[in-house]
């Protein structure tokens, strides 16, 4: 397709301008044959109405009058004949018969030929009836008029000239009729014609419409789907090739764009996912490297460690007072410089294990997890007066272990970081939102400073000295490992007042 080609031509028409022009063009044509359809149906109604309204009546009338007029020579001649009035029954009937004859036709002639003709029978009528018939009727009775008799021949010319009149009024009527039924004949051909070139042009139109539809709509947009179910089939090499009207070019142009952005970022996923794969692989390296090193530090260091840490409580117990206080001091420097390297190398390597040793995920009763916890804890809250109480806890799918070590962490901190003036009093609530169970461990101890709120679950971060609270600062960095293990959050609510709330959230079993 030339790139030069005019933006208005009929190649780059849009679908709407194709309906637009060929509905237009359509209403045009049927509008123009429906205004034709309109005036032959019209005209034929005229000439039906003329036909039947005045002409046909007009003929009857006609014949009506005639009738009228031969009635009332029958009578005069009548007459004429015998002098008996009984004979002047008929012209008296024809008389008000043409009366109403002559109303009907003055009333239904609607040309100049019919009232003339009517006006010319009605001179000769008239002439006859002066000339003849009016003398004869006055006449007395008894005897035939001589009037009659003497004007016979008169008579005669009179009424002939009248009948003329008639049968010239009829035939005009009588062709009036016959050109009446021509055009009624030909103004129903011209009907059947124009409603016939109407049928034609709206099956024409349904042919063109269903055609257009079909080239310019339906199999573009089928092309379309075929080359979309293939990309969208996995086949992202397959190009979608435009046809159709402009839209639907424009449409398969931007869904050829998207395919080749699709291929772009798939192409780039690929890559990045073998980046991955090596950085995964790099990591299981890593991490069996660091396995190994949990083995050597729980076995190959924990070994020597202990051995000083004996050797030195040896030293401490059998020269204990026999050398100076500075020897003592040194003594017991090494002994708790030992307990508590070996409490920092059990800690990390508890930590160490979290989520990877501990991978068992089965229904967890957190009640008998609580009940757990506070028994590992008992001697400590025995110790410390506490009163530790709790909501009813639920059911969820997690590691025992590791919820158990979640709930003595948090408990043991309570008790451990108990304000000095009052018995430590701590509250597990539990609630469910939804598919989480929102818990929080509640206390009425030190609290926790908003500031540092967040930097009390990093390893190793500590907010005391030692010899103020003992510890190795990987508690609530453990806590924290525990809960995204399970798919949950943990924070401390700095809006609490008067000691410490830490909670947490644990997915809901469904």
């Amino acid at each position: 397709m030339p790139e030069n080609r005019p933006p208005n031509t009929v190649s780059g028409w849009t679908t709407r301008r194709w309906l637009v022009s060929g509905t237009g063009l359509a209403l045009v044509l049927l509008a123009v044959l429906g205004v034709v359809g309109a005036r032959t149906l019209q005209h034929g109604t005229q000439v039906s109405v003329r036909l039947v309204d005045h002409t046909s009546p007009a003929l009857i009338a006609a014949v009506q009058l005639e009738a009228a007029l031969v009635n009332q020579e029958t009578g005069v001649r009548g007459y004429g004949l015998t002098g008996r009035r009984d004979f002047l029954e008929p012209y008296a009937e024809g008389k008000a018969q043409q009366r109403t004859a002559t109303a009907k036709l003055r009333s239904l002639g609607v040309s100049r030929q019919d009232r003339d003709d009517l006006a010319l029978v009605l001179r000769r009528a008239g002439a006859w009836q002066r000339e003849i018939a009016d003398p004869v009727v006055t006449a007395p009775a008894g005897s035939p008029p001589k009037v009659a008799e003497t004007r016979a021949d008169e008579g005669k010319r009179l009424f002939d000239s009248l009948r003329d009149a008639t049968a010239t009024q009829q035939t005009h009527l009588r062709q009036a009729r016959a050109d009446g039924r021509s055009d009624l004949l030909a103004a129903r051909h011209a009907r059947n014609i124009v409603f016939a070139a109407i049928a034609a042009t709206l099956l024409i139109l349904f042919l063109l419409v269903f055609s257009g539809l079909r080239r310019g709509v339906a199999l573009p947009l089928t092309a379309l789907s075929r080359d979309t179910r293939r990309v969208t089939g996995g086949d992202f090499a397959h190009r979608v090739n435009p046809t159709g009207p402009a839209d639907l070019r424009a449409l398969a142009a931007d869904v050829e764009a998207m395919r080749l952005r699709l291929l772009d970022e798939l192409r780039a996923a690929e890559q990045a996912r073998a980046a991955v794969d090596q950085q995964s692989a790099e990591l299981k390296r890593s991490n069996e490297e660091l396995e190994q090193f949990a083995y050597v530090a729980s076995h190959d260091l924990q070994e020597p460690l202990r051995k000083v840490a004996s050797f030195c409580q040896l030293l401490q117990r059998r020269y204990s007072g026999q050398l100076d206080d500075k020897a003592d001091q040194y003594i017991a420097f090494a002994v708790d410089g030992a307990a508590r390297m070996q409490k920092l190398i059990t800690d990390l390597l508890s930590f160490s294990r979290v989520g990877r040793v501990h991978q068992d995920n089965t229904r967890v009763d957190l009640e008998h997890s609580l009940a757990q916890a506070l028994d590992n804890l008992g001697i400590a809250i025995e110790e410390a007066g506490a009163d530790v109480t709790h909501d009813p806890l639920p059911v969820i799918a997690g590691d025992s272990t590791q919820l158990t070590l979640l709930l003595q962490n948090l408990i043991g901190n309570a008790v451990k970081f108990r304000a000095p003036d009052r018995p430590p009093r701590i509250h597990l609530s539990a609630r469910q939102d939804g598919g989480l169970w929102h818990l929080a461990v509640t206390d009425n101890g030190i609290g926790i400073d908003p500031e540092y709120a967040d930097r009390v679950f990093l390893i190793f971060q500590r907010l005391h000295t030692r010899d103020t609270y003992a510890g190795s600062g990987i508690g609530l960095a453990m806590c924290r490992k525990v809960v995204d293990f399970h798919g949950g959050t943990i924070h401390v609510d700095t809006t609490h007042r008067d000691g410490t709330r830490v909670e947490f959230t644990l997915p809901a079993t469904t």
